[in-house]
C-alpha cells in the first residue's frame, strides 16, 4: 500500500508539472511576434479544441511558424476525434522543430490511438538516443514509463522476449516509479511463453500494488492450467469487474485488456 501511494504521489507531481509546463515563459521570447504567438499559446490553450482556439493557434503560427507547442495543441482535438492524418500533419511540424519535447508523446499516440507499433518503437528509440540513459517520460495517459510502452509494442509485434528484457530492465531501476500496469503486463508476457512462474510471480507483485479484474482472471487461467482449483479467482475477477475494478482508460482500451466476457467463459 505504501508503494501504491507513493506511485500516485508521483503521478500527481508529473500530473501537475505537466500542467504547469504548458504554460510557456513568453518573456525568454526575443521576437516581438513569437512572444505574442506566446501569449496566444498560453490563454487559448485553455479552451482546446474551439473552434475559436484553432482559428487563434493559426495566427500564432503565422506569427512565429517555429514555435512547436502550437502545433502540438492544434493537433490534440484532431486526435480525439478520430481525424489522425491531420493530427500527424501537425505533430509532425511539432516533432521536426522540437523532437526532445514531441517525439515521447508522437510515439505513445502512435501506439496508443493508431496501433502503429513500429512507428510507436521508432520514436521511443530515437527518443532513447536523446537521453540514453536517462527519463524518457511518461505515456500521455501518466500509466506508462516510456520504456515500457516500448515494450508492450514489441510484446505486440511477437518479440516477446524482448519485451521482458525491456520490463525487467526498466523495473529493475532505482528511480523507476511502478505503473498502474507494469508486473501485469510482464506477467501476461510470460504467460504467453508458457512460462506460468515467472507469470503468476508478476500476478502477485502486480497484486501488491494495485489489483483489478485482468490481474485476477490471468491468476485464474494459471490455476486451471495446473488443474488446481481456480473458481474462487474467476468468481474474485467477476466481483472486481463488476466493481469498476479493471483496466480503465478514457479513449481506447489498454494492452491485454479483459473483458467479462471473457472472464465468464474460463
Amino acid at each position: 500500500m505504501e508503494k501504491f501511494q507513493k506511485y500516485y504521489l508521483s503521478l500527481l507531481v508529473l500530473v501537475i508539472c505537466s500542467n504547469l509546463q504548458a504554460q510557456v515563459n513568453c518573456n525568454i521570447m526575443q521576437d516581438d511576434n513569437c512572444k505574442k504567438a506566446c501569449e496566444i499559446f498560453n490563454y487559448w490553450g485553455e479552451f482546446q479544441g474551439f473552434r475559436e482556439s484553432q482559428e487563434k493557434f493559426d495566427e500564432a503560427i503565422e506569427l512565429c511558424p517555429n514555435f512547436s507547442n502550437l502545433y502540438m495543441e492544434k493537433a490534440v482535438p484532431y486526435l480525439k476525434r478520430g481525424d489522425f492524418i491531420t493530427w500527424k500533419i501537425l505533430i509532425d511540424k511539432a516533432v521536426a522543430i522540437d523532437p526532445k519535447m514531441h517525439l515521447g508523446y508522437r510515439g505513445w499516440c502512435k501506439y496508443q490511438f493508431l496501433r502503429d507499433y513500429k512507428g510507436a518503437i521508432q520514436d521511443i528509440e530515437a527518443l532513447e538516443k536523446i537521453y540514453p540513459t536517462g527519463y524518457l517520460g511518461y505515456s500521455a495517459n501518466g500509466d506508462y514509463e516510456l520504456h515500457i510502452a516500448k515494450a508492450m509494442c514489441y510484446s505486440a509485434l511477437g518479440q516477446k522476449e524482448k519485451a521482458i528484457s525491456i520490463i525487467q530492465n526498466q523495473l529493475a531501476k532505482k528511480d523507476h516509479n511502478i505503473g498502474l500496469y507494469d508486473y501485469y503486463q510482464l506477467g501476461v508476457t510470460y504467460f504467453e511463453l508458457g512460462r506460468y512462474d515467472k507469470a503468476l510471480e508478476n500476478f502477485e507483485k502486480q497484486a501488491k500494488h494495485n489489483n483489478f479484474a485482468e490481474n485476477i482472471f490471468y491468476k485464474a487461467k494459471v490455476s486451471k492450467i495446473r488443474n488446481k482449483d481456480y473458481l474462487d479467482l474467476k468468481n474474485l475477477a467477476l466481483k472486481s469487474y463488476d466493481e469498476g475494478k479493471t483496466m480503465k482508460d478514457g479513449y481506447t482500451h489498454h494492452f491485454n485488456k479483459v473483458y467479462r466476457a471473457q472472464i465468464n467463459e474460463l
